[in-house]
């Protein structure tokens, strides 16, 4: 693992103004690291976080207070732009709703972060994405729109739209809480060879206790606190 960090929250907190003049506090003084090339679940009960620390490690809400950096960089100072470009080039996306394009196909669902990038979907960027729906068993669905792909298969793009860009760390919440056992199954085996095979930090945000039991460490929030960080079966 690298010396340095991959995500390094120090003293965290986050609170939000409800009705008139009152704060609450939904994150309290939350310490955490993450190295690179660690597959992680996130566990809790509703209410106990797990949402809002993975909109503020994933760039989408800032923390009222503390420090979080993300491969070596304080993200505290970013303005809205650096916080766009360090979201699109350092992070990946898979969520319980896979959120594709409906018009689009499947090979251009996993073109979007590139156009997005580059403003235009080059040769070069057309074969990455299909090099990416071969990896996860779909060279036969390039084509296909979303309405013609199971729930299984949508999760599939999502996940490979999420690599298009290669980030250091996919945030996956629920990634298969919209799935039957048997997809969900194999979103999960698909998650794991990609992070044996290219090494890609994974933290995954999951109710389901047999899916953190196969992750290689497991932390659980409890009212905006670290309640353990443990490894599976550990108590």
């Amino acid at each position: 693992m690298s010396a340095t960090p991959l995500v390094q929250l120090t003293q965290l907190r986050k609170s939000y103004n409800v009705g008139q003049a009152n704060e609450v506090e939904v994150l309290h003084g939350l310490d955490l690291t993450l190295h690179a090339g660690e597959f992680v679940a996130l566990i809790g009960p509703s209410g106990s976080g797990k949402s809002t620390l993975l909109n503020i490690l994933g760039l989408l809400e800032r923390s009222t207070a503390g420090q979080y950096a993300l491969a070596g960089q304080s993200t505290q100072d970013l303005d809205d732009d650096g916080l766009t470009r360090m979201r699109r080039d350092t992070l990946g996306f898979v969520f319980q709703f896979h959120h594709l394009l409906p018009a689009f196909s499947a090979l251009e669902n996993v073109c979007l972060p590139a156009l997005s990038r580059e403003g235009r979907v080059s040769d070069r960027s057309r074969e990455r994405a299909t090099q990416l729906l071969d990896a996860v068993g779909l060279s036969h669905a390039l084509h296909r729109k979303p309405a013609e792909l199971s729930g299984g298969m949508q999760q599939r793009v999502a996940m490979a739209r999420a690599l298009m860009l290669e980030p250091q760390l996919v945030l996956a919440d629920e990634p298969t809480g919209n799935l039957d056992t048997q997809s969900s199954a194999e979103v999960f085996a698909l998650m794991r060879r990609i992070h044996g095979d290219a090494g890609t930090t994974f933290l995954i945000v999951t109710h389901d206790p047999r899916l953190a039991a196969q992750c290689d460490r497991v932390i659980e929030l409890v009212d905006g606190r670290v309640a353990q960080d443990r490894l599976p079966g550990a108590q």
